[in-house]
């Protein structure tokens, strides 16, 4: 017997998330409905919030509620060193290492010709005009070392260059095709301190 459509409907909205296919969703689905009615109503009410409150801080494009974020406001961080990661996640990852006392830009994903992501969906007009607007001593680039985090981090050091900003790269220890979402604060750390100068 078929499963009511909105039980099917609650399981294809599930399917969205990264990593959860069919089975994994009716599974969801049906937990929420049988044992925990009371969780479902605050995950709809917290994704519905979320929606409404959480926009892009206009200077590094990170996920906030004002229109600078807390890192972009804070006096504490260095503004004229801006880390540049591919993700929210990303940022978090480091900033939970400790390790950074600068400023970021988040571009919310890496080049992927195949999928229709280019340097448009990325804010990279953004980013540019943010690099020109302020006095930055260093841009680190903090890509994924995926070949879509490679192939970003090459184009920024194409736009960068002519505009004589320093521009280093995270080094050591992190492996090729790793995240940084899933790097211990070790491994970050030791990026960081082994960044290089990306020419000479």
């Amino acid at each position: 017997m078929a499963d009511p459509r909105s039980v099917e409907v609650l399981k294809e909205a599930l399917q969205r998330l990264p990593g959860v296919g069919p089975k994994s969703a009716q599974r969801m689905a049906f937990h929420l409905l049988e044992r925990d009615r009371e969780g479902a109503q605050q995950i709809g009410e917290a994704i519905r919030h979320a929606l409404n409150k959480v926009n892009h801080c206009r200077r590094c494009n990170n996920f906030s509620e004002t229109e600078l974020c807390h890192i972009c406001g804070s006096g504490r961080r260095d503004p004229a060193r801006i880390c540049v990661v591919e993700t929210p996640a990303d940022l978090e990852a480091i900033e939970q290492a400790g390790i950074y006392q600068g400023t970021y830009f988040v571009l919310m994903g890496s080049l992927s010709p195949l999928d229709d992501i280019g340097p448009d969906q990325l804010g990279v007009d953004r980013f540019l005009e943010l690099i020109g607007s302020e006095t930055v001593d260093e841009v680190i680039l903090a890509t994924n070392l995926t070949m879509e985090g490679q192939a970003t981090a090459d184009f920024l050091i194409d736009l960068l260059e002519p505009r004589g900003v320093p521009v280093t790269r995270l080094a050591r220890g992190l492996p090729m095709g790793g995240e940084l979402e899933y790097m211990d604060p070790g491994t970050l750390n030791q990026a960081f301190e082994g960044r290089k100068p990306v020419h000479g």
